[in-house]
């Protein structure tokens, strides 16, 4: 069960430099009225980045700073590595050598690792007095002010070497009960998990009537026990708004109910309607925290102007509204193992079109319906809901940013008012109920209260209240059916919104405790009162202040590009490339046959690149910019060099050319490389594998094959009918495979060099087939990109 707190909305960054510039933030939520909880301190605040330290000069005060933040209302979390210098002379390193508990290497040495502070060893938390030590030095930590432990990199993260994390051939003496001495091997997915328990038992050990708050980066079943969890460092970008909400959703799947994503997307700049559109979503997550990394713009509420501010402040007003609500839901989560946060398709199993929902969800019988395309708001997306009543609300608030919300039939959820931190709230705060009944005119909802932490709610000091509404001839009769634990019910009123549909709604004021009643209008009336809300949502909706769409693309190299496809004409080929949609290639035609190789439109197929094994990732949509151009006379050699930014520090290049001394080759030369990787990576980027994906149109298709001869002398030939095949190893082509139309005696020949291709593959389509060459995954660098070297050339047969 998490403190109260740490529901609200969390501000992070790396790094805010000096506890100045931390009571700055803090001092601007407050004066711009944005409800926020927590600061969090990464690595900077530390001294060298070893841990359990301060900076003698940014931080030389920890708990002056959080003195400072508590008056404010703000909890302040700090981070911890596992990485721990190796350095004679540093009391954490001092300790645990003398106490033996690193990790070792296979030979029975510790094992020294890179990560920020230099050369490091790992505590090895399958031991428990490996775990006691770090409880110990935590539990000293918690004195200057500590409210809760962020811990980052402990998969473990290693820099400087490909795997980014330690040999599997390390030594754990791990306790017999865990699985005694292994090697990493077979702990490396439970290391991040057990420094999150040992964490989490310092700070118990610290404070024994305060529930620990932890955050960890790497988990394992069961992690939810210790600690919260984040999706880890995302992208600032639109397919990564995507992609939060099914990842959330399966961590909540997976057992852990508190995760969320770096709200606006953790590495590059977001965009302002992209960081509003984000916040709308984030603030319906469970956990709820902004993110961003060194060397971007400010990713504050307030960073990306006043339109994209005001939706932030909306966007977390409603979550604050709706913690009464939240928090609930997390005590049925800790005491019936529900989830917080379920897939959309959990309201009404049997619908298999809800099963490929992924921009909606629910907060128990609340449905959030967000959009997660750039050029289409809320309003331009209708929701897929599952069967049954589903009657919208919002807190006038609507906007095309902000998802729309959806309270189901039957359901009661409590509601509190917009505070600017939880501290502020108070249990005489007036109550909110709002009521959607189902076909029978009966609704049910329950609230959980309790003091928002410490562990007094075990031995019964709470209340948990369960409410009815009935419909009984014309008023609808809302009253306490039930009540559980010890605490006495506040003295306050209690504001009852009767839901009607079209985000309709009657109230009525009252007691907490005591029977309310509304009385129902007559059906013209309800007709009247829906025809008037929907025309003031769509008078907010029309009237809402648009966030800008300003793009944040880098133009320090290349030219601005027009919408008009540049050619490449020499030789046997001419050739399109449209640079604003994936440098995509449009055109491929060999001028001697008249054939038009490629089948492509300008938005999609044709000569794409992808960055990732997942199907359009990367590459395929972003904007290239052109770096050279070289298109000389006909004749003469042509060539094109594109450059795209697709996040994380990583760009990649592509080099088209027609050589001039081989008129029948078009030759393309690829590679990611890693521009300015982010935080936590010792110079290595995310995994990325580096996919060549042409799609190319069969003039005859049944008359159409693949041929190659393997590395291992193989001979092969496949045909449509043979659906999608993958060739690697001994089986890969060696070094060349061919498109055949038997019908005009002519093939598409296409050279590659084996050394970087890790796998071939061919997929058949309706008249058309993809070759596809693709890399090995692995992280890059500026050192070592991943490239592919490539060109095809037609011959006959």
């Amino acid at each position: 069960m998490p403190p109260k707190w740490a529901l609200g909305y969390h501000q992070c960054r790396w790094s805010y430099a000096s506890d100045k510039r931390v009571l700055e933030v803090a001092r601007t939520f407050r004066e711009k009225g944005i409800p926020c909880d927590v600061i969090w301190m990464d690595i900077d605040y530390m001294d060298g980045f070893r841990c359990f330290t301060f900076h003698p000069e940014r931080f030389s005060n920890p708990q002056s700073l959080v003195n400072d933040l508590h008056l404010s209302g703000f909890k302040a979390i700090w981070m911890l590595d596992p990485g721990i210098k190796q350095e004679e002379g540093y009391f954490a390193y001092d300790s645990g050598s003398e106490n033996s508990i690193w990790v070792q290497t296979a030979d029975g040495r510790p094992f020294v690792g890179e990560v920020w502070p230099g050369p490091c060893v790992f505590p090895d938390f399958t031991q428990s007095k490996a775990r006691s030590w770090w409880a110990n030095l935590v539990k000293d930590f918690i004195s200057n002010g500590v409210d809760g432990i962020w811990n980052d990199m402990n998969e473990p993260a290693v820099f400087k070497v490909v795997s980014k994390t330690m040999p599997e051939s390390n030594i754990h003496s791990g306790d017999s009960e865990l699985g005694g001495c292994q090697n990493h091997s077979f702990y490396h997915n439970v290391y991040g998990m057990l420094m999150a328990r040992s964490t989490y038992e310092g700070m118990k050990a610290a404070n024994k009537n305060k529930r620990p708050f932890v955050l960890t980066r790497a988990g394992f079943m069961g992690s939810h026990r210790y600690a919260a969890t984040w999706t880890g460092d995302n992208l600032a970008t639109w397919e990564h708004l995507h992609m939060s909400v099914s990842m959330v959703l399966q961590l909540s799947l997976s057992g852990q109910p508190l995760s969320g994503p770096d709200i606006g997307g953790f590495a590059g700049n977001a965009t302002p309607k992209l960081y509003g559109r984000w916040m709308g979503i984030g603030a319906m997550f469970p956990f709820c925290r902004g993110h961003s990394e060194t060397d971007t713009v400010d990713h504050e509420p307030w960073s990306f102007g006043k339109e994209c501010e005001e939706v932030c402040r909306n966007a977390l007003k409603r979550r604050y509204q709706l913690l009464p609500h939240i928090y609930t839901l997390f005590y049925l989560a800790n005491t019936r193992g529900s989830p917080v946060a379920s897939p959309t398709f959990f309201a009404d199993p049997k619908d298999p079109q809800l099963r490929t929902v992924e921009n909606s969800f629910l907060l128990g019988p609340v449905l959030v319906h967000a959009s997660t395309l750039r050029n289409q708001g809320i309003d331009q997306i209708p929701p897929l809901l599952p069967k049954g009543i589903w009657l919208s609300f919002d807190f006038d608030d609507s906007h095309p940013d902000l998802p729309a919300l959806y309270l189901q039939g039957g359901s009661i959820i409590p509601m509190g008012p917009p505070h600017q931190h939880v501290g502020e709230a108070n249990p005489t705060d007036d109550l909110t109920l709002l009521v959607a009944l189902d076909e029978y005119g009966r609704a049910e909802g329950v609230l959980f209260e309790d003091d928002g932490d410490g562990y007094e709610f075990m031995r019964g000091n709470y209340l948990l209240t369960y409410y009815t509404a009935q419909l009984h001839s014309s008023a609808v009769t809302i009253k306490v059916s039930k009540t559980e634990g010890l605490w006495k019910r506040p003295n306050r009123h209690l504001h009852v919104q009767l839901l009607l549909g079209g985000g309709a709604k009657i109230d009525s004021w009252g007691t907490d405790g005591q029977d309310v009643q509304i009385t129902m209008p007559s059906d013209d009336k309800i007709s009247q009162l829906i025809s008037a809300s929907q025309k003031q949502y769509r008078t907010r909706i029309e009237t809402a202040k648009s966030i800008p769409d300003a793009e944040e693309t880098s133009r320090t190299k290349g030219t601005e590009l027009s919408k008009t496809p540049i050619e490449l004409k020499s030789g046997d080929w001419y050739l399109k490339v449209v640079p604003w949609i994936g440098g995509r290639i449009i055109a491929m035609e060999h001028q001697p046959t008249g054939i038009q190789w490629l089948h492509s439109r300008i938005e999609i197929n044709g000569y794409e690149e992808y960055t990732g094994v997942e199907y359009r990732s990367p590459g395929c949509t972003e904007e290239y910019v052109v770096i050279e151009r070289d298109l000389q006379q006909a004749g003469e050699e042509e060539a094109i060099k594109l450059e795209a930014d697709i996040g994380g520090g990583l760009a990649l290049e592509r080099y088209i050319s027609i050589p001039k001394g081989e008129r029948k080759v078009v030759r393309i030369q690829s590679c990611i490389i890693g521009r300015n990787v982010g935080a936590g990576s010792g110079g290595f980027s995310r995994l990325v594998c580096l996919r060549v994906h042409p799609t190319f149109a069969l003039l005859h298709p049944k008359e159409t094959l693949v041929t190659f001869t393997a590395v291992d002398g193989s001979k092969h030939e496949i045909q449509p009918d043979a659906g999608e095949q993958s060739y690697q190893g001994d089986l890969l082509p060696n070094g060349e495979w061919m498109l055949v139309d038997k019908c005009l005696g002519v093939s598409l020949v296409n050279r590659f060099d084996v050394k970087e291709v890790y796998k071939c593959l061919i997929h058949w389509g309706t008249g058309t087939v993809n070759l596809e060459l693709r890399s090995e995954q692995r992280p890059v660098s500026k050192q070592l990109p991943l490239s592919i070297s490539h060109e095809y050339e037609v011959k006959t047969n």
